[in-house]
C-alpha cells in the first residue's frame, strides 16, 4: 500500500478541506524558502555539441595531433617512472613516515619537472595565479570544482602535494607507482573503519607542523559540470587547520574535459582532448582560510564558509548535491526513469527530513511505480488521481497542489520525497487508534463493517462515492474487523494512521465552527459520529 493514499487524507485534516465551498478554504501554508528547488537542477551532465565546421577540424587535426600526443605522454610516463621507483623503494603501501633524505631531494624535482611535461604534452596551457602556501601555513589544499580527471594538474600546479586515492589505484602497473611517489592517503573499500582511519590519518599529516607533504583534497567527492559548487565533504575540513582554497576554471570555446555521470566516456575525452590546438586552464591559489573557534569544532561550518568564498570567486551558485545524489540517478536509470529524476539535493534533504539513503531509495521506488508510465518521469494529476484510485476532486487537487512546490502542473521526486515527509505524519499511538477504532464501529458492536467503514472513509475525503472496499480487504480477515485486526494493520502501516483519524479532526472542526448562540445539541452516545437528530445521509455531512 502506498504512503500517498495516506496523504490524500491529510488535505482533508486542514480545517475547511472537503467541507463545503472551494473558496471558503483557508489558504495554504507558505513554501519554506529552505526547499525552494536548486538554482542549478542537474550539475551531473555535459552535453557538449560540436558543429560540421568543428568536426572536420577535430578529425583533421587528430590524424597529427592524437597519434604525436599520444606518444610523448607515454614517454613522459616512462621517464617517470623509474624515479618515482627510486622515491618509494622499500617503502610499505600504507606509509607510516614520510619520504625524506637525498630520494626526496633527487626525485621531487623532476617528478615537478615530468609532470608539467606530461600536461604540456597533451596540449595544455595552464595559467597559475596567487601564491601557493606553504606547508606551514596551510597543511591541507581543498581544489574546486571537480569536474574531471584532468584536474591532476591542479596537483602540478601545487608542487606535487599528496592526495587520498583508493587503495586499488596503487596496484595499477606505471600509474600506481607513480601514484605513490606521491605518499597518498589511502582509502580501502573492503574495511569498514576505512573512513574513521583516512580521517585520522588527514589529522596526523594536517598537524605535524610540516613534517608531511601538503595534502591535497577535492571536496565536492565527484564531478560535475562546473556551474555550481555542490555540498563539501568535511574530510578535509575536520582537522581544524588553515586551508588554501584552489580554484579550477576551463575556459575555452568547446568544452572537451568535463567528465560527469551523462555525458562523454574517459575514451573520447581523451581522444576529443588531444585533437584540440590546446587547451586553457587556469588554476588560482586564494588567500589561506583559517577557521575561528566555531568552525574548529563544527568542520561542516567550516566547509561552507569555504565553499562559499570559492563560489563567490567563480561567479557561480551553490546547491546541496552530493555524491548519493549520483547514486539516486543510477538507482532512477535502473528503474527506467530519467537518470536526472533521481536528484533531490540529498544533504538538504537528509539533514532537514531527518532521512538516510536507503529511506530516499525506498520512495524512489514507490515514486517509479506511478512515474514510470508517465512523460518525461513526473507525475500529473492524472497520474496521482489514477494510482490513489481517487477521482479528480476538489480535495485530490488540493492534495496536489500541496505536492506540486513550484506549482507547474507536475510532481518531481523532490516535490515527491518532502510532500511525504511534510505531509504524512500520521498519528499512530495507542489511544489515537483505539478512537479511530471507535469512530468507525458505528453500532458499538465491536467491529467494523465494510459500510461503516465506507461511510467514514468517504466523508473524511470529502469524496461521497470512493470505494473503500480495496482498503478494507486489506485490514479485514474475514466480513469484519475486529480492534486487533485494526491496530495490527495501524501499527504495520503507519501511513495509514492519518486516514484513521481525519474523520476525528473533521468532527472536532465541526464542533468549534457552530454558533455560540445556537441551540443545544441532543447528546448522544460517546462514539457516534453524527447527532441521532439529523437525518442526513454521509454525502450531507461532510458539507456541514
Amino acid at each position: 500500500m502506498s504512503r500517498c493514499a495516506e496523504a490524500a487524507a491529510v488535505a482533508a485534516t486542514v480545517p475547511g478541506a472537503g467541507v463545503g465551498n472551494a473558496g471558503m478554504r483557508p489558504q495554504m501554508v507558505p513554501r519554506q524558502a529552505s526547499f525552494f528547488p536548486p538554482p542549478v537542477p542537474n550539475p551531473f551532465v555535459q552535453h557538449t555539441r560540436m558543429g560540421a565546421a568543428r568536426r572536420i577540424q577535430t578529425f583533421f587535426l587528430g590524424i597529427v595531433l592524437l597519434p604525436v600526443r599520444a606518444l610523448l605522454l607515454g614517454l613522459v610516463l616512462l621517464l617517470a617512472w623509474p624515479f618515482a621507483a627510486i622515491s618509494t623503494a622499500c617503502c610499505p603501501d600504507k606509509l607510516t613516515h614520510p619520504i625524506t633524505g637525498w630520494r626526496r631531494k633527487v626525485t621531487q624535482p623532476v617528478l615537478r619537472f615530468l609532470g608539467r611535461a606530461m600536461f604540456f604534452s597533451m596540449g595544455f596551457s595552464v595559467t597559475v595565479r596567487g601564491k601557493i602556501a606553504s606547508p606551514v601555513e596551510a597543511p591541507i589544499f581543498v581544489v574546486a570544482p571537480h569536474s574531471t580527471f584532468f584536474d591532476g594538474i591542479a596537483c602540478v600546479a601545487a608542487g606535487l602535494p599528496s592526495m587520498v586515492s583508493r587503495n586499488e589505484n596503487v596496484q595499477v602497473p606505471l600509474i600506481g607507482r607513480l601514484l605513490r611517489a606521491l605518499q597518498p592517503v589511502l582509502v580501502s573499500r573492503v574495511d569498514p573503519d576505512s573512513r574513521k582511519n583516512t580521517i585520522n590519518e588527514i589529522i596526523r599529516r594536517a598537524t605535524s607542523g610540516g613534517e608531511w607533504p601538503q595534502i591535497l583534497v577535492f571536496p565536492e567527492g565527484t564531478c560535475t559540470n562546473r556551474s555550481c559548487l555542490i555540498t563539501f565533504k568535511p574530510g578535509a575540513f575536520i582537522p581544524g587547520v588553515p586551508v588554501q582554497p584552489v580554484l579550477l576554471r576551463y575556459p575555452n570555446k568547446l568544452d572537451t574535459v568535463t567528465w560527469t555521470w551523462q555525458g562523454y566516456t574517459f575514451f573520447q575525452l581523451c581522444v576529443l582532448t588531444f585533437c584540440q590546438p590546446f587547451t586553457r586552464v587556469e588554476v588560482e591559489f586564494m588567500p589561506v582560510q583559517t577557521p575561528n573557534d566555531e568552525e574548529k569544532r563544527d568542520p561542516v561550518l567550516y566547509a561552507g564558509r569555504v565553499r562559499n568564498l570559492m563560489a563567490e570567486a567563480l561567479g557561480i551558485p551553490v546547491t546541496d548535491h552530493t555524491y548519493e545524489d549520483c547514486r539516486l540517478m543510477i538507482s532512477a536509470g535502473q528503474l527506467t526513469l530519467p537518470m536526472e529524476a533521481g536528484l533531490v539535493e540529498f544533504t538538504k534533504i537528509s539533514r532537514k527530513l531527518k532521512l538516510d539513503w536507503d529511506g530516499i531509495r525506498k520512495h524512489l521506488d514507490e515514486y517509479a511505480s506511478i512515474a514510470s508510465a508517465s512523460k518525461g518521469g513526473r507525475i500529473g494529476i492524472e497520474e496521482f488521481a489514477e494510482y490513489l484510485k481517487l477521482p479528480v476532486s476538489d480535495v485530490l487537487r488540493q492534495l496536489f497542489a500541496l505536492f506540486d512546490r513550484n506549482h507547474d502542473g507536475s510532481i518531481d521526486f523532490r516535490e515527491y520525497v518532502i510532500g511525504l515527509a511534510v505531509l504524512c505524519n500520521p498519528a499512530n499511538t495507542e489511544e489515537i487508534i483505539q478512537v479511530a477504532f471507535k469512530l468507525f464501529d458505528l453500532d458499538e458492536d465491536g467491529y467494523i463493517s465494510e459500510e461503516e467503514f465506507s461511510t467514514i472513509l468517504q466523508a473524511s475525503l470529502g469524496v461521497p462515492d470512493l470505494d473503500g472496499s480495496g482498503l478494507f480487504k486489506e485490514i479485514a480477515q474475514g466480513d469484519s474487523v475486529s480492534y486487533e485486526e485494526f491496530k495490527s494493520f495501524a501499527l504495520k502501516h503507519p501511513e495509514y494512521a492519518r486516514i484513521f483519524t481525519t474523520y476525528l479532526e473533521l468532527q472536532a472542526g465541526h464542533v468549534f465552527s457552530l454558533p455560540e448562540a445556537g441551540p443545544a445539541a441532543p447528546s448522544t452516545a460517546s462514539n457516534k459520529v453524527s447527532p441521532e437528530s439529523h437525518a442526513e445521509s454521509p454525502s450531507d455531512k461532510k458539507d456541514d
